[in-house]
């Protein structure tokens, strides 16, 4: 499995990243998750490109998760693609209504198959297996584990990766993520901001060390303007509390898990 970070970036642009957005791809299944502004342009930068995506799942509907959607709705109709899943927690069908209801001209354009999903539970999306965990943000958000049943080899099972969505850190959060081989994990703010809803790398790093988890490499994204300029000090202060391999994501990286 191939997982690309689109987005690493946050509701505030810095002209590096764009906003979150999330590709996994088995090389014959492909789900993106979340899609915010500047996505579709990542995406087409893949060999998948958006015409290779016909499902997105959403952790929550905050504008730089999300503004992405009609782009791509309208991309793939004028590619002649004829289908689009869009998968995410309660109120993802109203929320495509309401922007079909902005956008009226886009309506019948593709065969639409919305699917929400309720906090805890397991699903089955593009090929994909994956379970849902609520987290703790300003808004019902949802973190994923997801593998794909086709990457078992020898008997062992598939690689599982994790996505937290937003949220703040928490010790539970790190449990549900329990042998996962990549968690990528929100840490939009350094030390010293006086933020709630998001980490900082202090209190991720002791939810980190505090949760009964083996977690594989984890991968720092959905960063703010603030984070830039104090990677090092950052990850010296998660690594205050927790010694596991800690990375910052970066937009295009594509992490091969075997």
């Amino acid at each position: 499995m191939h997982v690309t970070f689109l987005g690493t970036g946050s509701a505030m642009p810095t002209g590096e990243r764009v906003q979150t957005g999330l590709l996994l791809n088995t090389g014959g299944d492909s789900l993106l998750v979340d899609c915010g502004s500047g996505v579709l342009h990542a995406l087409e930068r893949t060999n998948v490109g958006y015409e290779g995506v016909d499902t997105v799942l959403l952790t929550h509907h905050h504008l730089d998760h999300v503004s992405d959607l009609l782009v791509l709705l309208k991309a793939r109709w004028l590619a002649g693609e004829e289908t689009l899943t869009i998968a995410g927690p309660p109120g993802t069908a109203d929320l495509v209504e309401d922007l079909l209801d902005v956008h009226e001209y886009m309506r019948g354009r593709l065969d639409l198959t919305l699917r929400e999903l309720d906090p805890g539970s397991s699903f089955s999306l593009a090929g994909f297996e994956g379970d849902s965990m609520a987290t703790r943000h300003s808004m019902d958000c949802l973190a994923y584990r997801l593998t794909h049943p086709g990457d078992g080899d020898g008997g062992q099972d598939p690689p599982t990766v994790g996505y937290s969505g937003d949220s703040e850190a928490f010790p539970e959060l790190i449990d549900f993520f329990d042998e996962t081989a990549v968690l990528a994990h929100d840490c939009s703010f350094p030390d010293g901001v006086d933020v709630s809803n998001h980490p900082t790398p202090a209190s991720l790093g002791r939810a980190l060390a505090e949760a009964d988890a083996d977690v594989g490499r984890v991968y720092l994204t959905h960063l703010y303007p603030h984070t830039e300029g104090v990677h090092e000090e950052m990850l010296d202060s998660i690594a205050d509390h927790y010694d596991g391999d800690v990375r910052f994501a970066s937009d295009g990286l594509s992490v091969e898990i075997e």
